[in-house]
């Protein structure tokens, strides 16, 4: 038996909950505790998990909803 799915994603207001959120540039200033960061976003200074990636001071990180997911070639 073969089963076939498949997904439709319908934006219906300004904001497209499975595509709109954009990641963000940020510099690791300072590594705390066990995965994470304290870090410069241009607009302040924020706390995220770099679980995923291998951070280290000065790295500029993509991170979406808290959570480094890319460093940047420098």
């Amino acid at each position: 038996m073969t089963v076939k799915a498949s997904l439709q994603f319908e934006c219906r207001d300004d904001v497209c909950i499975t595509c709109a959120d954009d990641a963000v540039p940020v510099r690791v200033i300072e590594l705390i505790e066990t995965d994470l960061a304290r870090v410069d976003t241009g607009a302040g200074v924020e706390i995220v998990s770099v679980a995923l990636v291998a951070a280290a001071v000065g790295d500029v990180l993509l991170v979406h909803a808290k959570e480094a997911i890319v460093k940047l070639e420098k």
